[in-house]
């Protein structure tokens, strides 16, 4: 039987703020770096790390502004600082090659550091995500992020959001999975409220500056990428998805049934996948 999976705590100094990652297995297996979504945290993916951190060293990181890492700028959470962050961390970590795993937001952030790296990102992993999102998605991310309330009486009223707004992603968990995955996003305040572990500013929208041609980003990728795509996705739309896997050679699509944005990764398809597809990390392949 395997050891039990021990979860760390740990914070660096990157890019001027302090980030919080939740660090699982050996530190000398291969790395794998997870990034959350828009309005997620680090243990979005605790039980997805858990199983890989049997093979790897897996660290899940909280983006800026997101659970336990520090604010920045309220005019500063867009992809150029995400970016610079997520290079800061690397450094700091002390990370020369790694596979990077990322869901919606962190799809992005995976996509646009192995296009900026060559070299540096030995696998990435695009959870629900592409160069374009359908504006039918975009539209529904948009609207409940952007008009979520501000404190939650208690933590059923959060796993009644959770159920209503996450619906895609948690329809087939049971009312105490969803409690486990929406209790990291939430805090007590001093009135005894669960108010949420994000800054505000994060709902806010500020206009990001410019950015290359998506398509052009994702060609330039240079490793092996897996899209894994909720088959009830209104994000990720299938003719998108289809052009991704044609614009890259060594580009794999897999589709998870019954889901919609985003797979939470332990879903049997999903969960299949990423263990092929990082298993050459663990041969010292590519």
């Amino acid at each position: 039987m395997a050891p039990p999976v021990v979860a760390r705590d740990l914070f660096v100094e990157a890019n001027g703020l302090r980030h919080h990652l939740v660090v699982k297995g050996s530190p000398a297996a291969p790395q794998v770096i997870m990034i959350h979504g828009l309005a997620g945290q680090a243990h979005t993916f605790d039980a997805i790390a858990t199983h890989l951190a049997q093979k790897y060293h897996v660290y899940c990181l909280d983006v800026r502004g997101r659970g336990e890492s520090e604010w920045g700028p309220p005019d500063g959470y867009h992809m150029q600082n995400y970016l610079a962050d997520l290079e800061a961390v690397r450094e700091a970590l002390s990370l020369e090659k790694f596979a990077l795993v990322g869901t919606s937001m962190g799809g992005l952030i995976t996509m646009n550091y192995a296009a900026a790296h060559p070299g540096r990102v030995r696998r990435a992993v695009l959870n629900d995500v592409g160069p374009e999102i359908d504006p039918a998605g975009a539209q529904r991310i948009l609207a409940y992020v952007g008009h979520a309330p501000e404190a939650f009486k208690d933590l059923r009223a959060v796993v009644k959001y959770h159920k209503e707004n996450y619906a895609p992603m948690v329809a087939g968990l049971s009312d105490d999975r969803v409690a486990e995955f929406a209790r990291w996003n939430v805090r007590k305040d001093e009135n005894g409220l669960y108010i949420w572990k994000m800054d505000p500013a994060v709902r806010k929208f500020a206009t990001p500056p410019a950015a290359p041609d998506p398509w052009q980003t994702f060609r330039a990728i240079d490793c092996p990428v897996l899209v894994i795509r909720g088959a009830r996705s209104d994000v990720l739309n299938p003719a998108i998805a289809s052009r991704m896997r044609e614009s890259l050679a060594n580009c794999r699509l897999v589709e998870v049934p019954g889901v919609g944005h985003a797979p939470i990764l332990t879903e049997p398809e999903a969960q299949e996948a990423l263990d092929e597809f990082l298993a050459p990390l663990g041969s010292n392949g590519s």
